[in-house]
């Protein structure tokens, strides 16, 4: 009997088993580089708590009374220096699910261009600001700059989409402006006119739970003068609107998304729907950009019962 065949004498090839090797390193250390995503899930962002917020549907926009009900999220605001009214102060904020996971950039989606939106408004709701804070040193921590005009309890709205559910989440928190009141402003209209622009939002009957239009418009205040809107935040114009208690806000965009379809730059008008669920009087900012500057403008409505 002959006996079996022996590998002894084969060699063995180097080159291939180093150049795999190499191969191997390489993609491991590529993987490792890539990013991993959220590590929160779904049921980080419910509250099971009778009164919790649920989350919103942005194709049925509606006010949301985000200080009355649980938020899943926890919103804190840690000041750099005094605050002082038309003074600039850099503010870093710390967001944070119920259980205490922090909550950075991986864990939201953008939402019109950004990934954290805050709608801060003072007391009179004379100065609203929308603001994007940029991702901080530590998880969960947003850095951003504010200055206030006004003194009084500043409350700032934060508007995101989680990832782990794609749907729209809020949180509230204050900080105060000390001061010795904040002098009283005219009130708003219907109209609002500012730096050689006019404003004018219009609408149906407004009526608690039912569903309205809001029509915006812009023109020059110069005969034959042109507007010109440019897209904000993927929308030729933004509305927010607030009750006089500030419990709460609706984030209102236009229903003409197309932005290949340019508005009539010498009178622009945008339409917008909103479900208001109480009656009372509302303040409206519109937000709209023009020769690549934010102008913002003030509007009251009032809602039947």
């Amino acid at each position: 009997m002959s006996a079996p065949a022996s590998n002894a004498g084969t060699p063995v090839n180097w080159q291939q088993t180093a150049l795999i090797t190499v191969v191997a390193v390489a993609m491991f250390v590529f993987v490792r580089q890539l990013p991993v995503g959220s590590d929160l899930n779904h049921m980080d962002f419910r509250v099971s708590e009778k009164g919790a917020i649920e989350f919103c549907d942005p194709s049925s926009p509606q006010f949301i009374p985000v200080v009355a009900v649980k938020s899943p999220v926890s919103l804190g605001l840690r000041a750099a220096g005094p605050w002082q009214p038309g003074l600039a102060n850099t503010v870093t904020l710390t967001l944070r699910t119920a259980g205490g996971k922090p909550i950075g950039p991986a864990d939201l989606l953008v939402a019109h261009t950004r990934k954290l939106h805050l709608l801060v408004i003072d007391p009179t709701l004379q100065d609203y600001q929308h603001l994007h804070p940029e991702p901080g040193a530590q998880p969960g921590e947003w850095v951003f700059s504010i200055t206030p005009r006004l003194d009084g309890l500043y409350r700032v709205f934060a508007d995101f989409v989680p990832a782990a559910t794609g749907r729209g989440l809020y949180a509230a928190a204050e900080f105060e402006v000390p001061g010795g009141g904040a002098a009283a402003a005219a009130q708003p209209g219907l109209t609002h006119e500012a730096d050689g622009l006019r404003y004018t939002l219009e609408h149906t009957y407004l009526k608690v739970g039912k569903q309205a239009e809001l029509r915006f418009r812009v023109e020059s205040t110069t005969a034959g003068g042109r507007v010109g809107l440019e897209p904000v935040m993927d929308a030729y114009a933004h509305l927010v609107t607030f009750d006089e208690g500030r419990s709460g806000f609706a984030h209102l965009h236009p229903a003409e998304t197309d932005l290949a379809k340019i508005p009539d730059p010498v009178k622009p008008e945008l339409t917008f729907k909103v479900t208001i669920p109480r009656a009372g009087r509302f303040i409206v900012w519109a937000q709209v950009q023009v020769a690549g500057r934010d102008r913002f403008a003030p509007f009251a409505i009032t809602v039947n019962p």
